[in-house]
């Protein structure tokens, strides 16, 4: 019955709360897959190239992750003053 009154967008479902991160994994490969079956000319290195993609976008959401934090726990407290 509490169904009827959900709104997604204000109240998330937090199924995945705890464990969020680790649906980056098949996010990036999803991505990856689909991007590299369209832009690469061979499909030799195909599943080379999707690792590798895969691989990048883990490790560029972990870097932007780790800059936010840091920008959070030191450059904000001064804005404040």
């Amino acid at each position: 019955m509490n169904m009827l009154a959900w709104i997604p967008f204000l109240e998330p479902m937090n199924v995945f709360h705890q464990w969020w991160y680790l649906l980056l994994l098949p996010l990036a490969f999803g991505l990856s897959v689909a991007y590299k079956a369209i832009r690469v000319p061979s499909l030799k290195l195909y599943w080379w190239q999707v690792a590798l993609m895969t691989t990048q976008i883990v490790f560029g959401v972990v870097a932007l992750g780790a800059l936010v934090a840091l920008f959070v726990q030191f450059a904000i407290p001064f804005l404040n003053g």
